[in-house]
């Protein structure tokens, strides 16, 4: 990873000579030789990034730089930290005198200038001494990669990138198991069965059993269905109410009281519904506990309907204790191998004669026949010939690369592996390794990835795109180089979670500590201060007071809690760029302060405080955090958030609860305070999560044209001056608005989704007219309790996929117009009056038959 520390420098390097060149001015002589030496090692390096595995001298080298351009980061920053520290001392002292200068003098910043110039000096010495190590060690120069080599540019790459291949195409060869899984669940007997998949990791378990349980002939037969990943750390609390949540149509305060529920509470309400209501599918993939299956079963009834348990296991013991049907994987076979690796390798779903050329068919199958029959390891490989040229010269650099490999013994797989790995473009690479940081079996939520992505400086400018866009671009590459794997989708197909393979992460936490990327804080043994960058803690543990003196940039936590007086301590960390920090169980500790000493931090640009039992405002100080980019409040207690947030003019992500709002009394003093900025001055925002109030007058959200999504509670005024121009998201709760809001949000050119929740609209009717919400792809009404016509105008909403209607308890007749809905593919009615129903299923017509065909109905209300 020397090239990408390499290249954030420059970037850091290159944006500070800007901002404070009368700070940099007097350093230029060092800052300059820096720089040259900076854009040489990042072009070399990038030359490199295929070739280090495989040479120690040259990955000794690529370290020391890596190291060298890390010290240089930690000099710009500390001298970043003490100037913006002095700055806020002088405005402390000179408050009480209404003296408020917001810029330090450059007198005031001499001593730390000349601090500054003499440590660069010493790092430029100690660059110049690893670059003559370079030739007295012999140290060769690298073959080009074919990452990069070609001089292609990004917007060329990503336009040669062919379609994503859907990970079902990759079964082969498995057209025997696939049915005999599918009549496991469809046939047999009455009382509830259990169907175990069977092999080692990398097999394809998990492939075959989406496979299966995306057969239309599987959905169909059953009235629910769920697919729950579990993992070897497992939480049964949060098992069982993954699954309520698939299975059960619920509304947020019902959500609200499950979150509180013990175990036993959860998995009896689990089970009367299964009992009472449904014939079901439940997967549970990848399953490693006999405890586990022993106390969630008990929660799956035996109702005498045919449902069906589906499991994915390496261990045969928990199939037997499971009592269930079993199917064992065994390796492909040499003629599979090849069919699958053409798949991957020329990305073609089905007949694969003749798309080899025949130069290239011995090199392929041998190519194919080391990988062994590991599925697995054949997709990777595939990923990578796919991006390479078809030529011999080309197959035989990885063909010898794989030899290499298997000479090491018997982690051969994950040497294949890292071939992939090194072929990625250097500007991919990072985004890997992070994968990483996470635990195993962890479902990654795809916005959170991206955001802190684009908060540690992974991603690289291009044109007018926004950066999550460009980082949406990243994930997308990786997942076609079946590097990540999707784990769910949206309503418009996009990635909504994934998760990363078990021998992928387990490449991605080598590389990552053979080249200090990050460190997984339960492998380390604190003995003496550390020099580790990225910190991931994935159990409880009371946090070595070593990281104090750390120069740690990013702190990212799963574990269940972490005490206050450790927070405290983590405020210490004067570098800190992310702090994610874990949603505590009700039994644990709860915060009742944020320290003011948190906007000290002047570095962090990500602060994720997910479930914090914070029950008072944040404190004044956060409005210091002038580089945060993302604020996650969510499933929090926090009231209130002081006004100087509106002074974070790089925040870019917003997410509060629906209990959150700005302090109003500090508002007044805000507005009138001319070094305080207004909501429209946050120019960069895309996500804002927040409860109304002033802060909505004068029609300032319309300012905010980078505003993609924004979900608002409780009521406010001046509906028709509200929304920004580019909006995809909206969701209003509890605005009790009493005007159709349909005419105003009709016209916005861009809304994709739209969800009316929980008294949204108190009004009894809504009209869609007749040429509005023309890109409108999903329509929620949830809780509209007053709600009793719903007309569809001709022209309106002509591109809508889902319509979702929820305990719209006065809505007694189905949508007026709802054959106009050419392109609906999805109906949702649940808890919606028999009335209604009754009406769907008296409707005569091709058009209505349809209708009931894409329709999914859940009736628990009797009147």
């Amino acid at each position: 990873m020397a090239e990408s520390a390499v290249a954030f420098l420059l970037e850091k390097l290159g944006n500070l000579v800007i901002q404070e060149a009368s700070i940099f001015g007097q350093v230029e002589v060092q800052v300059g030789l820096l720089c040259n030496e900076l854009q040489w090692m990042h072009l070399f390096l990038r030359e490199a990034g295929a070739t280090r595995t495989y040479n120690n001298r040259l990955r000794l080298w690529m370290n020391q730089i890596r190291d060298a351009a890390y010290d240089a980061e930690d000099v710009i920053d500390e001298f970043m930290f003490k100037v913006e520290r002095h700055r806020h001392r002088r405005l402390d002292i000179l408050k009480p005198l209404k003296l408020l200068p917001t810029w330090v003098s450059f007198a005031d910043k001499l001593p730390f200038v000349h601090e500054l110039d003499a440590r660069i000096s010493d790092i430029n010495v100690k660059i110049e001494k690893i670059l003559s190590n370079k030739g007295r060690y012999g140290v060769e120069n690298p073959v080009a990669s074919d990452a990069w080599n070609n001089d292609s540019t990004v917007e060329e790459r990503r336009e040669r990138r062919a379609p994503i291949v859907i990970e079902e195409e990759d079964v082969v060869g498995m057209t025997d198991e696939v049915e005999a899984v599918k009549t496991g669940l469809i046939g047999g007997a009455e009382q509830r069965e259990v169907v175990a998949i069977l092999g080692m990791g990398g097999l394809g378990k998990t492939t075959l059993a989406k496979k299966v349980y995306n057969d239309p002939d599987v959905k169909q037969q059953f009235g629910c269905h769920a697919w729950v990943y579990v993992s070897q750390k497992y939480k049964m609390r949060e098992l069982l109410l993954e699954v309520i949540r698939l299975v059960m149509p619920l509304v947020d305060a019902e959500r609200s009281r499950m979150s509180v529920m013990a175990e036993e509470e959860l998995g009896g309400k689990l089970s009367r519904y299964l009992k009472k209501k449904k014939k079901y599918l439940i997967v549970l993939d990848d399953i490693w506990s006999f405890e586990l299956w022993r106390v969630l079963s008990s929660y799956f009834p035996e109702s005498g309907k045919r449902s069906r348990v589906l499991i994915t296991t390496r261990n045969r013991e928990i199939a037997l204790h499971a009592r269930a049907w079993r199917l064992e994987l065994s390796h492909l076979n040499q003629q599979e191998s090849w069919e699958l690796f053409l798949r991957k390798t020329f990305q073609v779903r089905r007949s694969t004669e003749g798309v080899c050329p025949e130069e290239l068919r011995n090199l392929g199958w041998n190519i194919a026949s080391r990988c062994r029959g590991l599925p697995l390891a054949i997709i990777v490989l595939g990923g990578l010939l796919s991006r390479k040229e078809k030529t011999r010269s080309s197959w035989e650099r990885v063909l010898q690369g794989i030899e290499w490999h298997l000479d090491q013994g018997p982690e051969s797989c994950l040497g294949i592996l890292a071939l992939s790995y090194n072929d990625l473009p250097y500007y991919l690479k990072s985004c890997f390794l992070y994968c990483g940081i996470f635990p195993k079996d962890h479902e990654i939520k795809v916005r959170n990835l991206i955001n802190l992505w684009v908060a540690e400086g992974f991603i690289e400018k291009r044109g007018k795109q926004t950066m999550e866009d460009i980082a949406q671009d990243y994930l997308e590459e990786l997942i076609h180089r079946s590097m990540i794997q999707v784990a769910r989708r949206k309503s418009d197909g996009a990635v909504k979670s994934c998760y990363i393979n078990h021998l992928l992460r387990d490449l991605a936490t080598s590389e990552a500590q053979d080249s200090n990327f990050f460190e997984v804080y339960e492998k380390i043994n604190f003995t003496s201060p550390t020099s580790i960058r990225r910190l991931t803690i994935q159990e409880n543990h009371n946090i070595s007071q070593n990281l104090r003196t750390s120069r740690l940039r990013s702190l990212i936590c799963f574990s269940t809690y972490i005490e206050q007086k450790t927070f405290t301590s983590l405020l210490e960390l004067k570098l800190l760029t992310v702090l994610d920090l874990p949603r505590p169980n009700e039994e644990d500790h709860h915060f009742t302060t944020l320290p003011e000493e948190i906007g000290d931090l002047c570095h962090l640009k990500y602060l994720c405080l997910q479930g914090w039992k914070i029950r008072s405002t944040l404190p004044l100080s956060i409005g210091r955090l002038v580089n945060l980019q993302t604020l996650d409040l969510q499933h929090s207690e926090i009231k209130s958030i002081p006004s100087t947030i509106w002074k974070l003019h790089q925040l870019r992500h917003l997410y509060g609860s629906p209990n959150t709002f700005v302090s109003e009394s500090m508002m007044h003093r805000c507005l009138t305070d001319s070094h305080s900025g207004v909501v429209d001055k946050l120019t960069d925002l895309q996500t804002l999560y927040l409860r109304s109030g002033s802060w909505l007058q004068n029609g300032s959200l319309q300012k905010l044209i980078q505003l993609r999504k924004l979900k608002l509670y409780g009521r406010f005024n001046n509906f028709s001056e509200l929304y920004p121009p580019n909006l995809m998201n909206l969701e209003l709760k509890n605005t009790w608005l009493s005007e159709d809001p349909i005419v105003i949000l009709g016209r916005l050119p861009n809304l994709r989704v739209l969800k009316l929740m929980s008294f949204a609209y108190v009004g009894k009717e809504l009209v869609l007219p007749s040429g509005g919400f023309p890109k409108l792809e999903q329509l929620k009404l949830d809780w509209l309790h007053a709600l009793e016509k719903l007309k569809v105008r001709i022209g309106a909403m002509p591109g809508l996929h889902i319509l979702q209607i929820n305990k719209c308890c006065e809505l007694k007749r189905l949508p007026d117009g709802l054959l106009r809905l050419k392109n609906l593919q999805r109906l949702d009615l649940n808890n919606m009056v028999r009335e209604l129903i009754e009406d769907l299923g008296t409707k005569e017509g091709e058009g209505w038959d349809r209708i009931r065909f894409i329709s999914l109905i859940d009736q628990d209300l009797d009147h």
